[in-house]
């Protein structure tokens, strides 16, 4: 975000330009303005403005006027008065209706500078959360997080809640479930989106070689250490950090992250110079890190510096109503990368999915919808690890809701399509959908994904 002007709006010119070089020679882009009807007409013309420092005494539209005009067009921007001695208890008033703040002439220009840099700061985060809001609501999490079973949408409003902070996450999912799919979520709606997202399997690093990996090292610094290189945590600095696998951190290398975590800093091996970090960390396991914690296989001191916030992502299983609709997904995105026709799948095949295990997951459905696409055999589907198939009215009903979710997927949502496809009534149809839970918007959504 380029740096936003200072808007200053004073009747004497004197002020005005006393003011203005001030600003300027201060680095502050600033803009003058000699009455308050010109900054409402600004504002109209979407003007950018990073803060409004206004003198309260002027004809016309006075300072408090202009502060709540101010406030009804754009209640995010901060509004700083220059008021006399007898205009406090009107400066303080106005701080009661929303001003930021007040100085009191004659002031010193440092000090205003520095109220106005406080102010710009906290302008570019209001902007940079009402941007990562935007983009929340405009459906960013819904194309990547597809699905309408409730744990799918409970987990995208905690992301929602979650991913405009800087709190570092647990999340707990078994393999192939999605949880870096959940953790690119938070990096990507988050505060340092422009940043690095690193990612670290901490099972797939060799013990020995893992504390090179998260704090870098100096040439020289172990045998094999031929050059110098930049350690995980100061390369995600400012951006995300992701440890999958957590679980399989050595206890030793999980002292020295927490450390680093603490202090905001780190070493390299080999060197005695202090480095700064300032990231987030989203760590994955696929066991519970508390129970771990009991056992004494993972630092309980770590964990609760990591799990400001845990995240639960559902395995497949517990979330059947999902399958057709995640399968058609993916075979419109094999069908496109390999550059295949769409296959249409049968009745038989959608009944069988809805009823495997799925301990894979995510990516074991994945793996059988390209198969499917590139007209390969698909592995033999086992049925539910628990419960059974349920009673025969049970069977029909999942079956049924299977159907319409695949129609629902293959027609983008069009009612009339899948009307016509399976020769339904209007009034049946809306009965079903809302009987399975279905929302034709959750298919629209899947359909421009892909």
């Amino acid at each position: 975000m380029s740096e936003l002007p200072v808007w200053l709006v004073d009747d004497d010119p004197g002020v005005r330009e006393s003011l203005s070089q001030w600003f300027e020679l201060s680095d502050l882009p600033v803009r003058a303005f000699a009455a308050a009807g010109r900054v409402l007409e600004a504002l109209d013309d979407g003007a950018s403005c990073g803060v409004l420092v206004s003198d309260v005494k002027m004809p016309g539209l006075d300072g408090l006027a202009l502060l709540r005009a101010v406030q009804a067009a754009d209640p995010g921007l901060p509004v700083l008065l220059i008021t006399g001695h007898g205009d406090v208890p009107m400066a303080v008033e106005a701080m009661r209706e929303g001003a930021w703040d007040f100085i009191e002439k004659p002031f010193a220009p440092e000090r205003l500078e520095e109220c106005v840099r406080r102010a710009l700061e906290r302008r570019r985060l209001t902007l940079e959360n009402d941007r990562l809001r935007r983009a929340l609501r405009q459906g960013g999490l819904a194309s990547r997080l597809l699905g309408e079973a409730p744990g799918m949408q409970r987990l995208r409003d905690q992301l929602g809640n979650l991913a405009p902070t800087r709190a570092n996450v647990v999340v707990q999912g078994e393999t192939g479930s999605g949880k870096e799919v959940v953790a690119r979520c938070l990096h990507d709606f988050g505060p340092g989106h422009e940043a690095p997202f690193v990612a670290l399997n901490c099972g797939a690093i060799a013990p020995e070689l893992i504390e090179s990996e998260l704090f870098g090292h100096h040439k020289g610094a172990f045998t094999g250490a031929v050059e110098s290189r930049v350690g995980k945590l100061e390369y995600a600095s400012g951006g995300t950090l992701f440890l999958d696998e957590i679980e399989s951190m050595p206890l030793a290398a999980q002292v020295k992250l927490l450390r680093a975590l603490q202090e905001g800093e780190i070493t390299r091996l080999g060197s005695n110079d202090v480095i700064a970090i300032d990231l987030r960390v989203v760590a994955a396991s696929k066991v519970g890190l508390l129970a771990l914690a009991a056992r004494g296989e993972f630092r309980e001191d770590l964990y609760y510096r990591l799990a400001i916030a845990e995240l639960h992502v559902p395995p497949l299983r517990e979330r059947r109503e999902d399958i057709a609709m995640l399968f058609a997904h993916f075979c419109r995105q094999a069908a496109e990368v390999h550059q295949r026709p769409l296959r249409e799948p049968g009745g038989d095949l959608l009944a069988a999915l809805g009823r495997h295990a799925w301990p894979g997951n995510l990516r074991e459905l994945r793996n059988v919808a390209t198969r499917f696409t590139l007209g390969l055999d698909v592995p033999q589907l086992t049925g539910q690890e628990a419960g059974g198939d349920g009673s025969l009215g049970e069977q029909v009903a999942a079956f049924e809701a299977t159907l319409l979710r695949a129609a629902l997927g293959r027609h983008g949502g069009n009612i009339q399509a899948i009307l016509d496809e399976l020769e339904l009534p209007r009034r049946t149809l809306n009965q079903k959908m809302q009987k399975y839970g279905l929302r034709r918007e959750a298919f629209l959504d899947t359909r421009r994904e892909a």
